[in-house]
């Protein structure tokens, strides 16, 4: 049991020594199975007692994940996930543009193609907080830009207070990004004063996609491409991320108004979610070579295409 310390929830066992667990995540989905454990075979390794999770329900917000999705590989920082139990000191992912496909690569990478990364380093409390996960890979956020434009916020809004609210976490559990109320405001004032003239607004209040976005935009169903989009940057130590042309919205499936599909912004409130921190999702990380260096404590990226990452690693992605 003292290895399920990590979780936010208690895990309890009955009469059968089954141990039920209860697993939620930053945005707002969870999973409920029972614990196991087994034999693990890793090239030529074979790892006894590794446990794993046989989850028999994944709630999310996104109906098509949950009809798609077949489980989940823990890679945090907690006792249990597969990289700590593994002993990996660092790990990297590329995931392509293209129905969120990717490779996953465990140890040094030793790619000879590969960019230079940009690292930024982990940021570590600790110290017990009510609101910070300490098992989550967090940095420091420094400033988001549009375009050219810095958002005039102060920086003490992206640290983390004294009961750990504003972290900001790296998640690829998360689908998109999201933002504390006051962050997630600026962003979408600005981004609607910049694509005012080039994107038609949903007029509807009471439409928020996934229950956190909230700025949403008609697009023609004949219009093949979308206009050219301002990059959003977020600024972190030492290393940026751009996100921008349709990665920056997101058609939503199924929505139609009269001739027009509905787009949502991908940057949502995390108030809205009830979360007290900065979570970027997967779908910014896409065609990005992500390296988790946990011996160094920091994470790299540099852009890539992650399709030919694939390719040239004699994967078909």
């Amino acid at each position: 049991m003292a290895r399920t310390r990590n979780f936010p929830i208690p895990v309890s066992c009955d009469s059968k020594k089954l141990c039920h667990v209860t697993l939620s995540y930053a945005d707002a989905s969870s999973a409920e199975g029972s614990l196991a454990s087994e034999t693990f075979r890793i090239d030529d390794s074979n790892l006894p007692g590794t446990i794993f999770g046989c989850m028999d329900s994944i709630q999310t917000s996104n109906l098509y994940e949950d009809s798609v999705d077949t489980g989940l590989m823990g890679m945090n920082r907690g006792s249990l996930s597969f990289v700590t139990q593994l002993g990996f000191p660092k790990f990297s992912y590329c995931i392509s543009g293209r129905d969120s496909t990717g490779i996953l690569l465990f140890g040094e990478a030793n790619i000879p193609w590969l960019k230079p990364l940009n690292y930024t380093p982990l940021v570590q409390i600790y110290t017990p907080l009510p609101y910070f996960d300490r098992v989550a890979y967090t940095v420091q956020l420094d400033g988001i830009r549009v375009s050219a434009k810095v958002l005039q916020l102060p920086t003490s809004i992206f640290v983390p207070d004294h009961t750990g609210a504003g972290q900001t976490m790296v998640d690829s559990g998360t689908q998109f990004t999201f933002l504390l109320g006051p962050v997630y405001t600026a962003l979408k004032t600005e981004f609607l004063q910049q694509t005012k003239e080039i994107l038609t607004v949903l007029d509807d209040p009471n439409f928020v996609f996934q229950g956190a976005m909230d700025l949403c935009y008609r697009v023609p169903l004949t219009q093949r491409s979308l206009p050219a989009l301002p990059t959003v940057t977020l600024m972190f130590r030492g290393a940026e991320m751009s996100v921008s042309a349709e990665r920056l919205v997101y058609r939503v499936p199924a929505q139609v108004r009269g001739n027009d599909g509905i787009w949502c912004f991908t940057f949502g409130n995390s108030d809205l979610l009830g979360i007290e921190a900065y979570v970027i999702g997967h779908h910014h990380q896409q065609n990005l070579w992500m390296e988790f260096d946990l011996e160094k404590s920091r994470v790299g990226l540099a852009e890539f295409r992650c399709d030919l990452a694939g390719q040239r690693l004699g994967m078909n992605i």
